[in-house]
C-alpha cells in the first residue's frame, strides 16, 4: 500500500519521492571512502572530488527513475507492494513525464562526465557509459538483469568498486591496491542495502516474476 495519501501530494514532493532521497547516501557513501583515501595519500583534488559526488548521486537518482518506470510496466509495483510510494504505478507521474526526467538526469550526468573525462581520460568514458546503461538495464531492457537475480553484482560492482575506486583514481590520476581492497567491503555494505530492500519485497517480487537473490534464496536462505 502507498506510504502517504496519494491525493495530498504535490508534483515537486513526486518527483522528490521519484529520487528516493534515502537512497542517496548509498551512493554518497563510497565516494566519501574515496575522497578519504585520497586525502590520506595527500591526492586530494577538490573539483574531481565534488564532480564526482554530484554524478553518483545523478547515478542513483537514474537508476531510481528507471526502476520506477520498468517496474510499473512489468507489474512488479502493484496495491500489494510494501514500502515507500512508487510514482508511476500511483499516477503521480505520468510514464512520459518519467521518461523525460530519465534523459534529464542522463544529460546532466554527461555534462559532468565530460568534465571527469578531461580529468581522468578515457578510461571514465568508458565506466561512465557503463555506469548509465547499467542503470538502465537493471530493470529495464530486453535482459533486465535485476530480474535475474544480478542486482546485487550490478550494486556491489558499481555502487562499491567503480564508486570508491573510481572517487580515488579522478583525483589521484592512478589506482592501487590499498584502493581496490578498501572498496570491497563498502560494496558489500551497499549490497546488503539491495538484500534488505528484496526482503520486504519478495512476495510481490516473486508474483511478479522478479527472481532477486531474495526470491531464489528464500527468507531463510
Amino acid at each position: 500500500m502507498a506510504a502517504v495519501p496519494v491525493h495530498s501530494i504535490s508534483r515537486r514532493q513526486a518527483w522528490v519521492l521519484a529520487a528516493r532521497p534515502k537512497t542517496l547516501p548509498a551512493a554518497a557513501g563510497p565516494v566519501v571512502v574515496g575522497t578519504a583515501l585520497a586525502v590520506a595519500d595527500g591526492a586530494f583534488a577538490w573539483l574531481p572530488a565534488l564532480a564526482a559526488f554530484a554524478g553518483a548521486l545523478l547515478l542513483q537518482i537514474l537508476s531510481n527513475f528507471a526502476n520506477d518506470y520498468s517496474d510499473f510496466f512489468r507489474g512488479a509495483d502493484t496495491e500489494e507492494r510494501l514500502g515507500p510510494t512508487r510514482v508511476t504505478a500511483s499516477g503521480l507521474i505520468s510514464p512520459q513525464e518519467l521518461r523525460w526526467g530519465i534523459v534529464g538526469v542522463i544529460a546532466a550526468a554527461a555534462l559532468i562526465g565530460l568534465y571527469l573525462i578531461w580529468v581522468g581520460g578515457w578510461p571514465i568514458l568508458a565506466v561512465g557509459v557503463a555506469a548509465i546503461l547499467a542503470a538502465l538495464a537493471y530493470t529495464g531492457g530486453p535482459f533486465p538483469f535485476g530480474y535475474y537475480g544480478l542486482g546485487d553484482v550490478f550494486v556491489f560492482i558499481f555502487f562499491g568498486l567503480v564508486a570508491v575506486c573510481g572517487t580515488y583514481y579522478v583525483q589521484a590520476l592512478t589506482l592501487t591496491g590499498h584502493v581496490i581492497l578498501a572498496a570491497v567491503p563498502i560494496g558489500a555494505l551497499v549490497t546488503n542495502i539491495l538484500v534488505v530492500n528484496n526482503l520486504r519485497d519478495i512476495d510481490t517480487d516473486r508474483a511478479a516474476d522478479k527472481h532477486t537473490l531474495a526470491v531464489m534464496l528464500g527468507r531463510r536462505g
